[in-house]
């Protein structure tokens, strides 16, 4: 092809030269120019074909013609014609016309341009061609870089058809791309496409900030619409994803928020080389807890989990994909305390991360209630003083919104978890003791949106507690991300509490899915259950006593509680578990005792 190519370009500067001439002497050619232009046609080819060579004119396959190939030709052109008209001058050589030193460049360009460019579109429809007969009609929301360079992929695609782009910059509105029209702002999506009968949206935004792209993935999903998206900008510069790897707009992407910005030099400093535990490791949040402690290069990650197959699962996904973070496996309960002592003896953690728990409310509210006691209290009762027994500098508290004025035995526990670290912290010792309390994460073990999903799967219908029943949401990369922050900054004794922005309508959340997953309300029916027991309304993130003071991290407060019960009421609690109720019922007495603000099954309303 490299051959052919040359003997194109050196036709084409032959007759751009000849060419040259006769626009010069208005479509004549007088005879001692004809002697000239013979003359100088040796000089031109060995002034121009080194230069193309050297500029890279046949590096580029004419197939995949582009502007980069433009650049080096005007370039190449550019720096023949100066060399040329420079060798004229000293030379001294007669008859040639200055006008012909300059149309000649301009002449070649068009023809090794134009016929590179005309043979890659010869080509494009030649493949492509019949495919515009098929293929579902979209509506692009984006007419910036990311929105051209789909519009130009998507026009080789056989399974879709740009009917029109849709841009929120009033300047373009009417402008086209690749032959594509921009017909209004993003906010008219639903009017479009009633208006074009489109059924498809791409969402091709990848460097707007998320708030723009999950509005108008909001405005797609309200209207009813089917919805894509292109990866976010980071993916598409590392490499890691093209543009046309389209995927499903997932709840995830419309709840999603700004990314969290974190210290990475302090965390570095934390965990570099350091040995760090996570308990309850092969959990959502442990799991994801593991995964952002790598990034830092901990010198040992140890990794503490009753499940062995959650464990298994956790450790291949290790070897597959972070080979090069020392890890330990170790299977244990939080209660065992033979087996905790095992492990803090063996690896000296220096960090641990606490997020073993029993945590669904409605499975530890009944006859499984004195379990969440042991599991949330006891547990971490033990890990504490494992801590303490072996210098553990941290140990960071995995807490929730339901320890807040709580209503079930789940959030009781936590509560009582919560305070027994805080009197440990006031006795004094080498170990701090941080609690983070948060609200619920998207895709959770266990939580709402995984059981809609499933609900959704099987034909509905998908079940409501409540209709206006609310409930705070993170995703878990960003809960796992501000415990790393909350972890670096805290010094002992504090709770901090994640920012969660505004609660979410779990009703909205259904209907969301339910159009996100392609039916409609008629389809997938919503069914109102009732309030499940110990299930409140609506959660808390502070107790009405409790007040939050700003911390240097926007996302991250530090709620100013009331101080813990004196050693007494310590000394009560270890005498109530050291004894196990009779039943639920003097389970939870004991529970309001020891924590006057349980109030159960009395959720705010």
């Amino acid at each position: 092809m490299r051959p052919l190519a040359f003997t194109h370009d050196m036709v084409a500067l032959a007759l751009c030269w000849l060419c040259a001439y006769w626009l010069r002497f208005n479509l004549t050619l007088p005879e001692e120019y004809v002697q000239t232009w013979t003359v100088l046609l040796p000089l031109l080819v060995a002034v121009h074909a080194p230069i193309y060579w050297a500029c890279g004119l046949y590096r580029g396959i004419w197939r995949y013609a582009s502007l980069k190939d433009l650049q080096r030709i005007i370039n190449a052109v550019a720096l023949s014609a100066l060399v040329m008209a420079v060798l004229v001058f000293m030379l001294g050589i007669p008859n040639v016309p200055r006008s012909a030193l300059l149309l000649h460049p301009i002449l070649l360009v068009l023809v090794m341009g134009g016929s590179r460019f005309v043979y890659r579109t010869w080509k494009d429809r030649l493949l492509y061609g019949h495919l515009g007969l098929n293929g579902e009609w979209v509506l692009i929301l984006g007419a910036g870089d990311g929105g051209e360079r789909l519009v130009r992929e998507l026009h080789r695609s056989p399974d879709w058809q740009v009917a029109a782009l849709l841009d929120d910059d009033p300047a373009k509105h009417g402008r086209e791309v690749h032959g594509v029209k921009i017909r209004g702002p993003i906010g008219d999506v639903a009017h479009w496409a009633a208006e074009l009968g489109v059924g498809h949206v791409i969402v091709a935004m990848p460097g707007a900030s998320n708030k723009a792209r999950r509005h108008a993935m909001e405005l797609a999903v309200q209207a009813g619409l089917q919805v894509l998206t292109v990866p976010a900008l980071d993916d598409l510069l590392a490499g890691r994803v093209a543009l046309t790897q389209l995927r499903q707009v997932e709840l995830e992407d419309i709840l999603g928020r700004e990314p969290v910005e974190l210290d990475e030099a302090g965390l570095h400093d934390m965990i570099d080389t350091q040995v760090i535990m996570v308990t309850g490791a092969g959990g959502s949040i442990g799991s994801e807890l593991a995964r952002q402690i790598a990034r830092y290069k901990p010198g040992k990650l140890v990794l503490y989990e009753q499940s062995e197959f959650a464990l298994y699962t956790l450790e291949q996904e290790f070897l597959r994909d972070l080979p090069n973070t020392p890890i330990c496996c170790v299977i244990g309960d939080v209660k065992d305390t033979q087996r905790l002592e095992q492990a803090f003896s063996a690896h000296k953690p220096a960090l641990v991360f606490h997020a073993a728990a029993y945590k669904h409310v409605p499975l530890m509210e009944g006859d499984n209630a004195w379990q969440a006691v042991r599991n949330n209290i006891i547990g971490t009762r033990e890990v504490a003083k494992a801590a303490q027994r072996h210098g553990t500098g941290k140990m960071v508290f995995i807490s929730t919104d339901k320890a807040v004025n709580p209503t079930n035995v789940m959030g009781c526990t936590k509560r009582l978890a919560e305070m027994l670290l805080q009197q440990l912290e006031g006795q004094g010792g080498a170990t701090q003791f941080i609690v983070v309390r948060f609200g619920n994460v998207l895709g959770s073990n266990g939580s709402v949106i995984p059981t809609f999903r499933e609900q959704i799967r099987r034909g509905g219908p998908v079940t409501v507690t409540h209709p206006d029943i609310t409930r705070y949401f993170m995703l878990i990369p960003e809960a796992a991300q501000l415990v790393l922050q909350a972890g670096l900054m805290g010094h002992g004794g504090e709770i901090f509490v994640l920012d969660m922005g505004e609660p979410v309508k779990i009703i909205d959340l259904a209907r969301d899915l339910i159009r996100l997953s392609g039916y409609s309300e008629e389809e997938i029916p919503i069914r109102i259950t009732g309030l499940r027991p110990g299930e409140k309304l609506f959660e808390e993130l502070l107790a009405d006593d409790e007040t939050t003071l700003p911390t240097p991290h926007p996302k991250l407060r530090v709620a100013k509680a009331t101080p813990p019960p004196a050693a007494a009421w310590r000394e009560e609690l270890e005498a109530w578990l050291a004894t196990p109720p009779a039943d639920t019922s003097a389970l939870k007495n004991g529970l309001g005792k020891l924590l006057p603000e349980y109030q159960p099954g009395a959720g705010p309303l």
